[in-house]
């Protein structure tokens, strides 16, 4: 089971998902970057397959590039920014018991969007 959705700062594609863990592929266009947000129910780990970018978790930047993992803890304040020219994306693995839309907490969001 696959699902696409667009985003305004790029796109998710889900690539499989169970239990407990949804696996995705997310690509964040150029100069864009996703919500500041955290969760409730799940954690996160994200690879970093292409592009460079800025990822900030509980307030602290750290640069990121292909290559890079980033552990997002439960809870945990977290966003990431692609700061080149290319798409950044990177691999994110869900672990929890809730991957519903309505489990992110938006702290900011630079499109308007409802926390």
């Amino acid at each position: 089971m696959t699902e696409h959705s667009e985003r305004p700062w790029g796109s998710y594609t889900v690539l499989t998902e169970g239990d407990s863990f949804k696996v995705k592929t997310i690509e964040v266009h150029p100069g864009q970057r996703l919500s500041y947000q955290k969760h409730a129910r799940r954690s996160e780990h994200w690879f970093v397959v292409a592009g460079v970018g800025t990822v900030t978790l509980d307030g602290v930047a750290v640069p990121v590039k292909r290559g890079s993992t980033v552990d997002v803890g439960l809870g945990v304040a977290h966003r990431i920014q692609n700061t080149g020219s290319e798409p950044l994306v990177f691999v994110e693995v869900q672990h929890g018991d809730y991957f519903g839309e309505d489990d992110i907490v938006r702290l900011e969001d630079d499109y308007g969007r409802p926390s």
